[in-house]
């Protein structure tokens, strides 16, 4: 069961539940873009070489982006996740799903995700970025 949320979450009553995204969002008020995040810390250093830990960072980086303009994780309408590998992914759901709930809650936004065949920082397994609405 996901989280109650802020804005109003689009799901056709005859689809199949959508399980850790949203098919769509409607939200009003302030506009928040976050450029794309990678899995280093603020002082530019990845801690982590594994794609589970890179996403834990990359997600900390978001809420702490967001939390600047005055919001939380509530506030994400929209991710687009750019991965390296997407077999790497597959194999480590369970670990990225918790890395995910630990740090975003069970909030779960309309999502993208997208393989790439590499990001700017060559140690990068993962890139994402995400629009927030902050209520009005």
């Amino acid at each position: 069961m996901t989280a109650p949320t802020i804005h109003e979450v689009l799901h056709p009553a005859n689809w199949k539940a959508a399980k850790g995204y949203a098919n769509g969002v409607v939200a009003e008020g302030r506009v928040v873009y976050l450029g794309g995040q990678i899995g280093w810390t603020g002082d530019q250093v990845f801690e982590a070489k594994d794609l589970a830990g890179q996403t834990r960072q990359t997600l900390r980086n978001i809420v702490d982006i967001l939390k600047e303009g005055g919001g939380r994780p509530e506030h994400i309408v929209k991710m687009t996740w750019y991965i390296t590998d997407k077999a790497e992914y597959l194999a480590n759901l369970r670990e990225i799903g918790v890395a995910y709930r630990d740090v975003m809650g069970k909030h779960y936004p309309a999502m993208a995700m997208v393989q790439v065949v590499a990001l700017m920082e060559d140690e990068a397994k993962v890139e994402i970025e995400a629009t927030a609405v902050l209520s009005a």
